[in-house]
């Protein structure tokens, strides 16, 4: 396995996993997990993950699922994160932003917990909002952690998705819930 960082004073390794397509994605080894002769790890990336939503008016905002990295409205993302000394990275798996991002006020977080419906726009936290063609545009930071999961081989992790995430995925989290009652 291709790790980055080391445990060496307390540091989390870091793993790189690619996608098919080649993407890369720079992540935190979190768990690694033993399913069926295979080794499988919980990621978290090293760079803040990020979603763009369109912005509509009086209605909420509708989430972006699939974007080619050369998509003219990324350009502009480009643009306007750099007036924030932010760089915008096409990942596998998600876009990501590097660079120094102010932390959220732990009080408004608190406030957001309180109430008692929320909808998907609570559940992230707008960074960035950008025009283009006549269209609003918003990149947001989700509040909850993002987790990816990569199949070790060799010495790299591969993306696990599609079928072999759906049958894995309910393996995975049994291990986990076992290793947290252990704990």
């Amino acid at each position: 396995m291709s790790t980055q960082g080391s445990t060496n004073n307390g540091e989390v390794p870091t793993v790189l996993v690619r996608d098919k397509a080649g993407l890369a994605l720079l992540c935190f080894l979190e768990q690694l997990i033993p399913i069926n002769g295979k080794d499988y790890a919980l990621l978290t990336p090293v760079d803040t993950p990020v979603s763009l939503f369109k912005l509509n008016d009086d209605e909420d905002p509708e989430l972006i699922e699939t974007i080619s990295s050369s998509e003219p409205i990324l350009a502009v993302a480009d643009v306007v994160l750099q007036e924030h000394d932010l760089t915008l990275v096409r990942s596998a798996v998600t876009l990501t932003v590097t660079g120094e991002l102010d932390e959220p006020d732990p009080e408004e977080l608190e406030e957001d917990d309180e109430s008692e419906e929320q909808d998907d726009s609570e559940t992230y936290e707008l960074l960035v909002s950008f025009k283009v063609d006549e269209h609003e545009y918003g990149l947001y930071i989700p509040l909850d952690p993002f987790f990816v999961v990569g199949r070790i081989e060799k010495d790299q992790a591969i993306l696990v998705e599609g079928k072999e995430f759906d049958e894995v995925q309910p393996l995975i989290e049994s291990e986990l819930d076992e290793r947290e009652i252990s704990d």
